[in-house]
């Protein structure tokens, strides 16, 4: 990356066909994955108790403008790019 002329001392963007991943990129894809395993296993827990551990949370007044929101599957989205890559 360069700012005013000068490169920077972080990683380089990845080329073609290659990651770069940084060691606090790792820790923060590590903890977001722990932490959603968690998630997963009290809902799995949950089910056929009335305790409740998990809570979902539902907007009062949902914004109209979301009303047509689909949500994206990143995993998908993801082996779409790789292909449309390797296809140029």
């Amino acid at each position: 990356v360069v700012y005013n002329g000068k490169r920077s001392g972080g990683p380089r963007s990845p080329g073609a066909g290659s990651e770069i991943f940084t060691p606090a990129h790792e820790e923060n894809v590590r903890f977001i994955y722990e932490a959603w395993q968690c998630v997963e296993r009290d809902l799995r827990s949950q089910m056929g108790s009335e305790r409740s551990l998990v809570e979902e949370y539902v907007e009062k007044m949902p914004n109209p403008s979301l009303k047509a929101f689909k949500p994206v599957d990143l995993g998908d989205l993801k082996r779409r790019n790789t292909q449309d890559a390797k296809k140029s």
